[in-house]
């Protein structure tokens, strides 16, 4: 991420380890093998018995911890989804989360978001890792929320934003249709503060699946 760009942090890898341990390194150690490995080589020539060796671990124990490589991978999409720091303060709610929403959009829009989105799917999308993700994400908003309620600003729920903003930014990754752009998403930070406001309007008047226009 640019260092001089607000936004809600880089989406580079920030693992969740335990303080300290054995199974700590391990996970570290893992992670940052099949990192390097989908760097290097082909999607499908991304093994278990690969990783293991490249992570200095034997097979089994990634076996053990993860089940399988599907699992695995949406571990290392979800720790590469953890914000590294609080949403940028820019001294108002709609700032904060305008920026916020913006560079949410136009990484996820990325190869290696679209990637990301891919790994935490086929993962499970019921399981506990897609669970961590959205609590990344209302646990972001909330902190904008917060800070706008001590400077005695009105604005939009925690779930508002959710409801309007997140879910289409994912909704058109999940089923690869034109993503939304930063300048959309900023739009649709835009129409959370009006209540009569229409999403469709904020994405310029686009056709929904199933709805006329």
């Amino acid at each position: 991420m640019d260092p001089g760009r607000p936004g809600k942090g880089s989406m580079e890898p920030r693992e969740p380890l335990r303080p300290g341990g054995r199974s700590a390194r391990i996970q570290d150690s893992v992670h940052r093998a099949v990192r390097a490995l989908l760097g290097e080589a082909d999607r499908g020539d991304v093994t278990i018995p690969l990783i293991a060796q490249r992570a200095g671990v034997t097979p089994s124990t990634i076996y053990r911890r993860w089940g399988d490589l599907a699992a695995l991978l949406a571990d290392v999409a979800a720790a590469r989804l953890r914000p590294d720091g609080p949403p940028a303060d820019t001294g108002d709610l709609r700032g904060d989360l305008e920026a916020w929403a913006e560079q949410l959009a136009e990484e996820l829009a990325s190869d290696a978001g679209r990637a990301i989105v891919r790994d935490l799917l086929a993962g499970g999308g019921e399981g506990t890792v897609c669970g961590r993700c959205a609590a990344y994400t209302r646990a972001q908003i909330e902190v904008m929320l917060t800070r706008a309620s001590a400077r005695g600003e009105a604005g939009p729920s925690a779930d508002r934003v959710l409801d309007r903003v997140v879910a289409p930014i994912y909704y058109r990754l999940i089923f690869t249709l034109p993503p939304i752009s930063g300048e959309q998403a900023v739009a649709l930070i835009a129409a959370c503060f009006d209540a009569d406001s229409d999403a469709d309007a904020a994405l310029g008047g686009e056709r929904r699946e199933g709805r006329p226009r």
